[in-house]
This record gives structure tokens, sequence and C-alpha cells, in this order.
């Protein structure tokens, strides 16, 4: 089966790679360009873990071929940080312990940053409801919820 080259910008860099028409970008992401980051869950586009932003919008990237990224933008969870800072999300997400295994924090924190980026000043309802699409089978949702009302409130500076 003959491989496609695909150009595109994944976390502010230009990249390119080989990937067949049935390839995901989730399988993209973690097989062919090592970002680990980005995890699958279902891989049915159920469950969020896999959560990327594709030129500014949220989706779940078991759900896009590798192809489709041609000329996109792409953001993973590799790119929250700044070397070794943290962004606000993860460090409230730390000190909230809104997390345990780990396996869908790279989801929510895209989410969640989806969200901060269209609305810095979400209620508790806006949260819940912009994070419907990813699930944890670890914790409940009330650190997680309150972590991101948490950043928002100082990433807003209030």
């Amino acid at each position: 089966m003959a491989k496609h080259r695909v150009t595109t910008t994944v976390n502010g860099d230009r990249v390119e790679f080989l990937c067949e028409t049935h390839q995901s970008l989730l399988e993209v992401l973690r097989d062919e360009l090592g970002l680990t980051g980005t995890k699958e869950g279902c891989g049915t586009g159920d469950c969020g873990a896999c959560s990327i932003t594709m030129d500014g919008r949220l989706m779940c990237s078991c759900l896009v071929l590798g192809v489709e990224a041609e000329g996109k933008s792409i953001q993973t969870i590799e790119s929250m940080a700044a070397g070794t800072k943290l962004h606000a999300l993860q460090r409230k997400f730390l000190e909230h312990a809104a997390l345990q295994c780990g396996i869908c924090t790279p989801g929510i924190l895209i989410a969640a940053r989806s969200l901060l980026e269209r609305n810095p000043d979400p209620t508790e309802e806006e949260v819940r409801y912009w994070l419907a699409g990813n699930l944890c089978r670890c914790t409940g949702y009330h650190k997680i919820v309150d972590a991101v009302l948490d950043a928002a409130r100082e990433m807003r500076g209030a």
C-alpha cells in the first residue's frame, strides 16, 4: 500500500511524515512523530483521551485520518508546558490532585485549555459541559472542575 506524504504544523513546528490512508492521526502522532502524550482510550471518539486541537478546533485524534492533517495546525499535550514551566492548568491539576492514573489527563487538559481560550471566565456548569466528552475512570470530576476554575481565575489575574 502506498504511503502519503503529509506536511503540517505540530506544536508550532513544521513536520512531514508518511502515512497510510487508513492511519488515524492518533497513530501518526504516537508512532510516526513520537508524541506519546496523546493517549488512546477507546479508539471510537467516546472517551476524549486522545483530544487535540486542529486549526483551533477541539477533536478526538482517533477519529481523524493522518492524511487529513495536511496543511493544518495541530496542538497536542506536549505544547502546554514551556520547557520546565507548567501551564496554569497543569499546575492546578497537581495542586488539586485532579488526576490519578493519567490516561485521561492529557485529553482533559487539552479540552480545558480549549475552553479557557474561548471563555476565560466559565461557570462550573460550563466547565462540566465542555469536559463532558472526556471520561475519567479513576476520579470523580469535582477536583478536575475545581482545578479548571482555579486555573481560569489565575489566568485572568483574579
